[in-house]
């Protein structure tokens, strides 16, 4: 059987963390999309693209080849057969990324690799409207999500972490900015499909989200497999 999990949720949920670990737990192949839209940021940011012109960015994101490869089990991205996963976790990225992925061109780009990964394994793949959008028949649906102080806090700490100088206020300033656009563009808007499960990580460790995942992913697996056998 393949079974697809989404996963969708704003900015600094903790959705590629959690995404990777439930992956990992259930030996299905993890698909970061959000992965794959900073590599075209990346890409439109080495153009020096300008980021307020839609037609310059849907042209531009045309010479971009962006694919997802496994090496020793670890994910890494390739743009153009690069591999620039060390360079897509910057602000920079991720503020590009906020805005090219509401480009029609950028997003028809990437939604046909997406989906035939889909197709093709089992996959836990998480981003802004993976539900609603990518894999809208996903056999479990998740809507992480968190206070935007504690996204802001947990942003604040990984790039304390590698030695990054930043402003807590600052990055909540800027989380509270992309979800407004998220929420609001006018393709693939940011939120919670209908039949999504609701996760707030607020005040949860990382091993209780993920316990909290699987538990909904075995309840649906069963009642699927009782129900087929009916």
């Amino acid at each position: 059987m393949i079974y697809n999990i989404a996963i969708d949720g704003p900015a600094g949920a903790g959705k590629s963390t959690i995404a990777r670990r439930v992956a990992r737990e259930l030996s299905f192949v993890y698909v970061d999309t959000g992965a794959m839209y900073r590599a075209m940021a990346l890409y439109l940011l080495r153009r020096k693209t300008d980021r307020e012109n839609p037609d310059e960015i849907g042209k531009a994101c045309q010479g971009a080849e962006i694919s997802i490869e496994y090496k020793n089990k670890e994910q890494i991205v390739l743009l153009n057969g690069e591999n620039v996963t060390p360079y897509l976790r910057t602000e920079e990225v991720g503020n590009m990324a906020s805005v090219s992925s509401a480009n029609p061109e950028v997003r028809k780009k990437l939604l046909d690799l997406q989906r035939k990964l889909a197709a093709d394994m089992s996959v836990v793949m998480d981003g802004r409207d993976i539900g609603t959008t990518i894999l809208p028949d996903a056999d479990v649906k998740i809507y992480l999500t968190a206070s935007t102080l504690t996204r802001a806090k947990r942003r604040y700490l990984e790039l304390a972490e590698k030695g990054i100088s930043c402003d807590l206020s600052q990055i909540q300033k800027d989380i509270e900015e992309r979800d407004e656009r998220d929420m609001h563009r006018e393709i693939s808007p940011l939120k919670k499909a209908d039949d999504a499960v609701l996760v707030d990580s607020s005040d949860m460790t990382i091993d209780e989200v993920v316990n909290t995942i699987l538990q909904i992913f075995r309840e649906k697996v069963i009642t699927s497999e009782k129900e087929s056998e009916q």
